[in-house]
């Protein structure tokens, strides 16, 4: 099943499948951040990954996945930016054609990266039901096969990748945080992080006006009433079935963050870092600036998922 949750030897097949594609991303250090926090900070940096986000790791997955027939007929999904831009990418390596269904009020930059990438835009309105509805529309029309943004095993298994590195890169971690949205990252994530060590303590960083994965897990089943309301674009989508099935198998414990603490936090990793990431990217060090005492005297590596940027639109 495509909405299955990978095994940990699904991540590690994963990376191999996209070593030809994919960066090998740098962790960052901060003094200055560790000061402020308490905790000894490595940032993932994602944001330098092909395509300027995470996302592309479980896109190319899911291509190279495919077998030739089914490729042939091409990819199509629905995105709000990055993951349309990496499944864009992870074609062309392929040679097939992408098809990305966009919503009305999606990052001008986001889209304008996905065009140039080569896929080709269907637009509708800015709701999930009009985002499926549309997926189903192009794919009855070309074949295509769907790869979901979040609930596709193949791109849980190539987001875990993410972990196998860093867990290479920066030894004796003992805790792990990562933005929440769909939960495609949080899951594959979980699964790797617990693969090499079950010990590894693993937050979540949401974002208060988006709050459904930290709603489902106290309540203990999915909630899906959460009307979006933040800056972060990346992370307004309402968790999936099994991502949250894997958030609560690996006691994912999800700190939620207001968009001011997101955004002086984005500030911080911009001036203190010197890295564009994008403003989903800084709720995992809000969530520890908030938190301060859950995460004193501890290595934690903080995934910074993507650093598409509006430049014209800073969120201050």
């Amino acid at each position: 099943m495509k909405d299955a949750l990978p095994s940990f030897d699904d991540i590690r097949d994963a990376a191999a499948r996209i070593a030809p594609y994919a960066h090998i991303t740098p962790v960052l250090r901060s003094t200055r951040l560790d000061a402020l926090t308490g905790a000894e900070l490595h940032f993932k940096g994602e944001h330098l990954q092909r395509g300027g986000a995470f996302k592309f790791r479980g896109a190319c997955n899911a291509v190279w996945s495919l077998t030739d027939e089914q490729a042939a007929r091409g990819v199509v999904t629905h995105s709000s930016g990055n993951h349309g831009n990496a499944l864009a990418l992870a074609a062309a390596t392929r040679g097939i054609a992408a098809h990305v269904v966009v919503p009305e009020g999606a990052v001008r930059t986001k889209l304008e990266a996905i065009e140039h990438a080569g896929a080709i835009l269907h637009r509708c309105a800015a709701t999930q039901a009009a985002r499926e509805a549309k997926c189903a529309d192009v794919q009855r029309e070309t074949g295509a096969e769907l790869v979901h943004p979040y609930a596709d095993t193949r791109v849980m298994a190539g987001q875990g990748t993410l972990v196998l590195e860093l867990l290479q890169q920066s030894a004796g971690l003992d805790a792990l945080i990562t933005p929440v949205g769909g939960g495609g990252l949080a899951s594959g994530a979980a699964i790797a992080a617990h693969g090499i060590d079950p010990a590894l303590t693993l937050f979540g960083a949401e974002p208060l006006g988006a709050d459904d994965a930290h709603r489902s897990l106290r309540q203990g089943s999915r909630v899906t009433t959460v009307v979006p309301d933040t800056v972060c674009d990346g992370l307004r989508a309402l968790i999936g079935e099994r991502n949250l099935d894997a958030l609560r198998e690996h006691q994912v414990d999800v700190i939620t963050v207001s968009d001011a603490e997101t955004i002086a936090a984005m500030q911080l990793l911009w001036s203190e870092l010197k890295q564009v990431v994008e403003v989903s990217s800084a709720t995992v060090l809000a969530a520890i600036l908030q938190q301060p005492q859950r995460f004193a005297g501890r290595r934690i590596g903080v995934v910074l998922t993507g650093g598409n940027v509006d430049l014209g639109a800073l969120p201050w």
